[in-house]
């Protein structure tokens, strides 16, 4: 039983929410570019929000069922789902029967994700199942999926069960400025720096995948230095190299570097973050780390309330 790969899209990879506890030993967090679509649909199907599912970047994919039958959930960025050619509409669960053709199309954003009841049946690498393709371990063989992968499935057929719908699913809020805490080097850029970054929007480049982000706008000056000994990365963290143009850091960035950071995406705009592809314009805004908690605290209720918006389907 199992889910087989007819076309595997851009790169699609197996995700949960990251390997935690790691990066001493050089292994990031990996996991999915956006956590909260990845929950929201596994919420959907009445399990574990960090069961793993299929994350598809900037272009879908196509697959048979090979189980007697499979319930799913497809959430995340705006993309044609169809089952047999026949639509279907995303965050809602179906069912598919032996032999059916699900196709994710294009993505209109940075990933979208294909949740499934029960989960894949795959052993976890450190505690995760999300792939890190860099160094070979995760997910489905350590690698972004190809053509005529079988992904196994931890259940046979989907329990007998009414579907069920997130109507209301969180506001990814696209039109607000992704907020930052200044720092942790922030004394290593002028005061011009600061307010360049504050003030002025920068483009994604095509330079970007699950690493990290290069951006194009104007230069960040340095005060002093352009390079650190090398310390602590995390996710959303803004390194400016020698030329002034960030870098930001994504899921399977490197755990330390030796470029100076001067800002870092709060943790409840992560998710904002992980939808953004070439061209996307980012504006940044410097909030203070008590509203920083404020903030994560407000989302976790967002996420709350949508979770217990899910009803069934007559």
């Amino acid at each position: 039983m199992s889910l087989r790969i007819s076309e595997p899209g851009l790169f699609s990879t197996i995700q949960d929410l990251g390997r935690v506890g790691h990066q001493r030993i050089g292994v990031p967090p990996s996991g999915a570019l956006d956590g909260l679509a990845l929950r929201m649909g596994n919420a959907v199907l009445g399990q574990q929000q960090n069961t793993a599912a299929l994350e598809m970047c900037r272009v879908g994919a196509g697959m048979v069922v090979e189980a007697a039958s499979l319930r799913f959930c497809v959430t995340g960025a705006d993309a044609p789902v169809t089952l047999d050619g026949v639509a279907l509409a995303p965050w809602r669960s179906h069912t598919a029967r032996h032999g059916q053709r699900l196709h994710i199309g294009r993505i209109r954003g940075g990933a979208a994700y294909l949740c499934v009841q029960g989960g894949f049946a795959l052993a976890p690498v450190l505690g995760s199942l999300s792939t890190y393709t860099r160094a070979g371990f995760g997910g489905f063989q350590g690698r972004r999926l190809a053509a005529g992968d079988a992904l196994p499935l931890a259940l046979p057929e989907a329990p007998a069960m009414p579907e069920r719908l997130l109507p209301h699913p969180v506001a990814a809020e696209r039109a607000r400025p992704l907020r930052v805490l200044l720092g942790p080097h922030a004394d290593m850029f002028t005061e011009a720096a600061i307010r360049t970054l504050l003030t002025e929007p920068y483009q994604v480049t095509n330079n970007a995948d699950r690493l990290g982000m290069r951006l194009f706008g104007a230069p960040l000056e340095h005060l002093g230095p352009k390079e650190i000994v090398s310390d602590g990365n995390n996710t959303g963290c803004l390194q400016v190299p020698g030329d002034g143009q960030p870098i930001v850091l994504m899921p399977d960035r490197q755990t330390a570097g030796g470029y100076p950071k001067i800002a870092t995406v709060i943790t409840a705009d992560l998710h904002r973050l992980g939808q953004a592809i070439p061209g996307s314009q980012l504006v940044f805004e410097a909030i203070a780390p008590e509203q920083a908690e404020v903030a994560i605290w407000r989302l976790e209720r967002a996420v709350l309330a949508a979770i217990a918006s899910i009803r069934e389907i007559a």
